[in-house]
Order: structure tokens, then C-alpha cells, then sequence
């Protein structure tokens, strides 16, 4: 029985070593390879990325990981990538095996890894990104990779190659990041929103960031794609479910404009949004922040909490989801008035709409918050479904007295 075992040990160390060789081999027929990682907006990039290149003449092949994970084709078409079981890095393995067969030039995978260990492992076993990007490095998955802010910078970091070159929007923690660049020998650069003219960002049919759009042209660049080129390709790009989406409804006389900022779902992101959009409490035009809570992510309910009094000022409150008690205890913990507070947790979509034309007198903005995942997916269906037609993603500031 021992001998057995040994012998299957042995075969089983064998195998992994043909198959990390071949897979190795594998990787190198694609010359080019952008590994995106970062706290927020890795998918957005990811597309923004992959449109850019797909413009400039190069065979791109994209996978996203974010609220849905697509497999991004060279035409720009996208096929849904079905998993068995939980989401596990070797998926990456598949990713590189198809982007090969279809003769990609250019590989931008989104990273799919939180524990630190596993960042380092996709890019140095995996992908051997040729180009590495963070987006940026905030406070969040603090369990995971914390347990303090420069800890999550850290961890992040695992996915920059010595030798190679970084692009980051970063700006807080851009030295921290820098520092653990040079350590390895890479080289990193910090990339410049204000660079983004309002003609460039008026091309989106959504609310796209500058910050992304800069770092994504700063990639074109590096490969040599002429701006107006990488600017067309991310125009062309289809944004991801979690894009800051926005759906004007009329219902029996009501205006409701839902806002999807559900993907930001930490403080920081959040309140840059919230911040951007220029969101306030309003009697005319009231505000509604519908928070979607996870009980799968009980670490997130208080930061959920917190992030609902300190960043966002609304006139009302809709509880979504699951463990929304845990929240509602969490929020009158923190202070805020609970005659603000609506717990609809465990609530179909169509109550959850009905709540909102309720609490509109004749205009409403509403913000969907907190997590995409579950019920955050269906309202944001929903609201979609049923939405005029948008000429324009901006905020309408007049409505909102700002």
C-alpha cells in the first residue's frame, strides 16, 4: 500500500510538471498578455483595454471575471463562461489554452484571485503578463487581504512580474505601490485622468470613469495604438453589467431614474461616485439608496453600514437581500434615523419597485448600492427592462437641487 502510494505521488509530480511546461509553452504563443488587477473597475479596464487593441489591429482576446465572467472573442462578442463549481484560478489554465486556438495576439485577462498567495501564483505560473495593470488599491476584501489598507497594496502587487512595466490610477497608495515595484526591478507609472478631454468621455452610452479610460490609453500607447484608434475601440467596447448604468421609468406619472453603482460596493468607491454624480438629500427630486446586503458577506454588513451614514446622504433607505436585520441593526447602531430605513429583505423585485414609485412624490433618483450579486442583479434587470430611452448617461443635476 505504501509503495502505492508513493508511486502515485511520483506520477502525480510527473504529470504536473508536464502539464506546467506544456502550458508554459502554451502562454508564449501569445506575445502580448495584460493581467488587470486592482480593487475596483478591473473589468471595465479589461474591456476598455481589449476595445482599445482590437482597434489598433491587433487579434485581442479578453476574459472578465467581475459581475458576470465573459469570454471575450476577437470580434468583440462575448460568450458567458459556465462554471460547475466555485470560481478557482485554473480557469485562467483554459482561458490561455482557448485564447491560443482562436491565434490571439493579445491576451487582457482579468485577475480572479484575493488571497495574496493565489494573485502571485496567476500571474508568475499562469499568465505571465507581459504588461501588468492595477487600477487601483482600496480598502476592501480587508479579510482576505488586510488585515490594513497597505496590506491590500501588498497583495495586489503579487501580480507585477519582475522586469515588466505597470500601469496604475492609483493615487493614495501610488508610493507604497511604486516601492514594491522597484523591489522585484519592474517599473511602474501612474496615469493621468485629467488627460481625458469631455469629448472623449462624452462618446460612452454609460458612466465611464476618466481614471479608466486613461489608464486603458496609456496600454494602447505603450503598444503603440494611435489615441484617436484606442479611443474609438473603447467607444465600440460593450460595458460591463456592473458599468455605472443609468434608466430613466415613467410609472403612472412617476419619474424614477435608477443609478447601478452596485459594483463599487466599498466605501471608498462609493463615495467617489456618489461625489462625481453629485447625489444629495432633496424633497423635490428625493434620493433612494437601495442597499443590497449578502449574508455570505457578513464582513461587508457593517462596512455596508458605515458607508451608508458617513458617504451617502439620501432621503431614504431600502434594505435588500439577506441578513438585512443584522444591517438595519448595524444602521440605527451608527446613528441614522430608522423613519428613513425600509427593510425589505427577502423582498420579490417587483415590491422592491413598487417601495420605490411609493417613496417618489413626482421625481426620484435611485441608487442601487451595496453588491450586484442576488437580488442586485434582478432589480438592475428590472429597471432596465422597463427604462425610456436615455439620450444622455449624465446626472441631471437640476433634478437634484445640486
Amino acid at each position: 500500500m505504501e509503495i502505492f502510494l508513493v508511486l502515485l505521488i511520483v506520477v502525480l509530480i510527473i504529470w504536473w510538471v508536464i502539464e506546467f511546461h506544456r502550458h508554459k509553452n502554451i502562454v508564449r504563443k501569445i506575445p502580448i498578455r495584460i493581467h488587470v488587477n486592482g480593487t475596483r473597475g478591473k473589468s471595465s479596464v479589461t474591456r476598455l483595454i481589449a476595445g482599445a487593441l482590437r482597434e489598433g489591429g491587433l487579434r485581442t482576446v479578453a476574459k472578465t471575471t467581475g459581475s458576470l465572467p465573459q469570454f471575450i472573442l476577437p470580434d468583440g462578442s462575448e460568450e458567458p463562461i459556465v462554471r460547475l463549481g466555485p470560481a478557482n484560478i485554473h480557469e485562467q489554465v483554459a482561458i490561455v489554452r482557448r485564447a491560443t486556438e482562436l491565434g490571439a495576439e493579445a491576451l487582457v485577462i482579468e485577475c480572479m484571485a484575493l488571497q495574496p498567495d493565489y494573485q502571485e501564483i496567476s500571474e508568475r505560473k499562469i499568465v505571465w503578463g507581459t504588461i501588468d495593470v492595477i487600477t487601483n488599491a482600496r480598502p476592501d476584501h480587508l479579510d482576505v487581504m488586510g488585515p490594513s489598507p497597505n496590506d491590500v497594496v501588498d497583495a495586489l502587487c503579487g501580480t507585477i512580474s519582475p522586469g515588466n512595466v505597470c500601469f496604475t490610477a492609483e493615487r493614495e497608495r501610488f508610493e507604497q505601490m511604486k516601492k514594491n515595484a522597484l523591489e522585484i526591478g519592474a517599473t511602474i507609472f501612474q496615469t493621468d485622468p485629467s488627460i481625458i478631454t469631455a469629448d472623449e468621455m462624452a462618446g460612452f452610452s454609460y458612466i465611464e470613469h476618466e481614471e479608466n479610460v486613461a489608464l486603458a490609453l496609456a496600454v494602447a500607447e505603450h503598444l503603440g495604438i494611435a489615441r484617436e484608434a484606442a479611443i474609438r475601440g473603447m467607444h465600440l467596447a460593450a460595458p460591463d453589467i456592473g458599468a455605472l448604468t443609468v434608466y430613466r421609468v415613467n410609472f403612472f406619472g412617476k419619474e424614477m431614474t435608477f443609478y447601478n453603482v452596485f459594483a463599487a460596493n466599498d466605501p471608498e468607491s462609493t463615495g467617489a461616485v456618489w461625489d462625481k454624480l453629485g447625489f444629495s438629500r432633496n424633497d423635490i427630486c428625493p434620493t433612494i439608496v437601495i442597499a443590497n446586503n449578502r449574508a455570505d458577506r457578513a464582513s461587508r454588513t457593517e462596512q455596508l453600514a458605515e458607508m451608508l451614514v458617513d458617504k451617502v446622504r439620501a432621503n431614504c433607505y431600502i434594505l435588500v437581500g439577506t441578513n438585512t436585520k443584522l444591517l438595519l441593526e448595524e444602521l440605527e447602531r451608527a446613528g441614522i434615523d430608522l423613519a428613513e430605513v425600509h427593510d425589505l429583505g427577502g423582498a420579490e423585485v417587483e415590491d422592491i419597485f413598487e417601495k420605490c414609485a411609493e417613496l417618489t412624490p413626482v421625481r426620484s433618483s435611485i441608487v442601487g448600492v451595496g453588491n450586484i450579486g442576488g437580488i442586485g442583479r434582478e432589480i438592475l434587470a428590472y429597471f432596465a427592462a422597463r427604462a425610456l430611452p436615455c439620450e444622455s448617461p449624465k446626472h441631471d443635476d437640476s433634478a437634484d437641487g445640486v
